[in-house]
């Protein structure tokens, strides 16, 4: 027997808000209602989705592998809804972004609107790997990562290509310079990104390569963070040409002796890749 839609998007949004009166106001039907319709899935195919320890609710093992099928459906069931509602045109609808910085971003969201301007954008920032798991994880429909992609999930295409430099402020012996090699980095006081940015592991990887040692002084979450304790003179920065914001104080340094580049993507996932937004948003911005 198939499943009931509105018994799967009763579970669905159990699973989401992590309970049953949330779920029930979210649908807007009455919680015994949801109840019932999630009791009843149970039932039908003798499994547990939901750990309940009184008002707390957790997924099983099952409801977890339910849910993220749920999670597709849903996201399928939003782009008929979308589709319908524009009679066929793509006028308006929702586009969730997930982004490693502002800076492509906010350009390509720019290039967007001005085709769909009636389109409600959204976007969340986070290094690489935290990028592409929201789109892995249906949180976002499009990706811009800086690194390529090996995983078989996803569909991703190029479209920049940035080298990294080191900056420091006018206080550090450096400042005049123009260039240095990426051996006199090490033993230096570097700050950087967290583990998982593609900036860091750049670097890092170029740095193993010719046997040199790179250990940050300071690891910081976010580019300001990195440019702000650069600016107080706490140390040497590290970040792609583009993304190097200019100030009096501060001096971007080309790395001669090596080619550490970042290449930035746009990237869906690959069951997605015909959904007529995130192809109305490829083709906008590429």
């Amino acid at each position: 027997m198939a499943i009931v839609f509105t018994h799967l998007r009763s579970f669905h949004a159990v699973a989401e808000h992590r309970g049953f009166t949330a779920a029930a106001s979210a649908l807007h039907v009455s919680q015994p209602t949801v109840t019932t319709q999630v009791r009843e899935l149970e039932e039908r195919y003798g499994v547990e989705l939901f750990l309940r320890q009184g008002r707390r609710v957790e997924l099983s093992e099952t409801g977890r592998a339910l849910h993220e099928i749920s999670a597709r459906i849903m996201k399928l069931q939003e782009e008929a809804d979308e589709l319908l509602a524009s009679s066929g045109r793509l006028t308006s609808g929702q586009l969730q972004i997930a982004a490693v910085g502002p800076f492509h971003a906010t350009e390509m969201i720019a290039r967007f609107v001005a085709r769909y301007p009636l389109f409600k954008i959204s976007m969340l920032l986070g290094n690489s790997d935290l990028t592409l798991s929201r789109v892995l994880q249906l949180e976002a429909d499009v990706a811009i990562l800086a690194h390529t992609v090996d995983d078989s999930r996803v569909y991703s295409i190029p479209f920049s290509t940035h080298e990294v430099v080191a900056f420091v402020n006018a206080d550090h012996p450096w400042y005049n310079r123009g260039e240095i090699s990426i051996r006199e980095l090490e033993g230096q006081s570097l700050i950087l990104r967290e583990t998982g940015s593609t900036t860091r592991r750049a670097l890092e990887a170029a740095a193993e390569a010719l046997g040199i040692v790179i250990r940050p002084f300071l690891e910081i979450g976010s580019r300001e963070g990195v440019w702000k304790a650069v600016e107080r003179g706490l140390g040497i920065g590290v970040v792609a040409d583009f993304e190097f914001v200019a100030h009096p104080r501060l001096r971007a340094i080309r790395i001669g002796d090596a080619k550490i580049r970042t290449e930035y993507r746009l990237a869906c996932l690959k069951e997605r890749q015909s959904s007529r937004k995130i192809k109305a948003f490829f083709d906008a911005v590429l």
